[in-house]
């Protein structure tokens, strides 16, 4: 039966050896007529280059995570609407969410598609770094016995691209490691405290899904911490890059694109506002404003006008007043 698994599993990752091994020996043809083909500065440049081209061909499913954790933000307050109304009945509450979710083209899940999606590649990655280390005669993908030679044995500062923390009695290697880790790590935290901190409204940080994105501010950085130790100091460059490119991604996002009624939007507002005062323009926003104080104020001055306008009289008192 394990044998049955294993067999599936290997025709499900072999297509991903070629596509990854194929990026990875592009990468590591150029770097290497630079720095020398055994280098361990050519194979770190070819692993981050494959990473940046990982993270460029996710970037649609990045912006669907973005529109999806954004709406499921701004649908909160009617979560608890739910909640309150239907929380003596279980499957109402969860046949109304999953309607709210539908009408609003909320996806719950859309949010973990893209590091879901980056897993296999990471294993991958992680079997090619650890087969070339331990077997450089078995060949995966467009990785021959002596790129895999090169690989298993190239030294970036010090270490082996294939080492990790527990496996080495080295203290150069279990320094650089370590600080791997720790990179990776804090990356992730600070990720996710971006996206709280600044990207999310008042009435959105109470409830399941506020509790849920603080749950994963401090699991996914102990996960990642634990796990972190076992892989391969190649791994850890890996994903060390892809959380510095989500990092600078959602920074961008936030910036420019923020979530209404979070503080990244009134910042955003009062940057405007200072670029328009510096063109001597106006924002949309204050050209909004601007209307709708307009229309308030005309509506105004017609009530008032109704209530000026002298009473109409009737046939009777118009001839009671000719008689007087």
């Amino acid at each position: 039966m394990l044998d049955f698994f294993g067999t599936i599993g290997g025709a499900i990752m072999a297509p991903l050896y070629y596509v990854i091994s194929a990026v990875l020996v592009g990468f590591h043809k150029l770097f290497g007529s630079l720095f020398g083909e055994a280098s361990g500065v050519a194979w770190v440049l070819s692993i981050i280059g494959l990473t940046l081209v990982i993270r460029m061909a996710l970037i649609p499913l990045f912006v669907k995570q973005i529109k999806s954790s954004r709406n499921m933000q701004l649908i909160q307050p009617k979560v608890r609407e739910l909640q309150k109304k239907y929380g003596h009945d279980r499957e109402k509450l969860a046949q109304e969410t999953m309607k709210l979710y539908k009408d609003s083209g909320t996806n719950p899940f859309a949010s973990c598609l893209p590091i879901l999606l980056q897993m296999p590649i990471f294993l991958a990655l992680f079997r090619l770094i650890d087969q070339a280390a331990k077997d450089p005669s078995h060949e995966r993908g467009l990785m021959t016995k002596e790129l895999n030679t090169q690989f298993g044995d190239a030294i970036f500062l010090g270490a082996k691209i294939s080492d990790t923390f527990l496996n080495t009695d080295d203290i150069g290697v279990r320094v650089l490691a370590a600080f791997l880790v720790l990179a990776m790590t804090a990356t992730t935290f600070l990720t996710q405290r971006q996206l709280m901190s600044k990207n999310m409204p008042a009435d959105a940080l109470s409830g399941p899904y506020a509790q849920q994105q603080k749950m994963l501010l401090y699991v996914l950085p102990v996960v990642f911490a634990v796990g972190g130790i076992a892989f391969p100091v190649g791994v850890l460059f890996y994903w060390t890059t892809s959380n510095l490119w989500t990092m600078g991604q959602q920074f961008y996002v936030i910036r420019n694109n923020p979530a209404p009624g979070t503080p990244a939007a009134e910042a955003k507002e009062e940057r405007d506002r200072a670029k328009a005062a510096r063109k001597g323009v106006k924002t949309a926003s204050q050209l909004e404003e601007e209307r709708l104080a307009a229309e308030a104020e005309a509506r105004r001055a017609e009530k008032s006008e109704t209530r000026q306008q002298p009473q109409r009289q009737t046939k009777a008192q118009r001839t009671k007043k000719k008689k007087r």
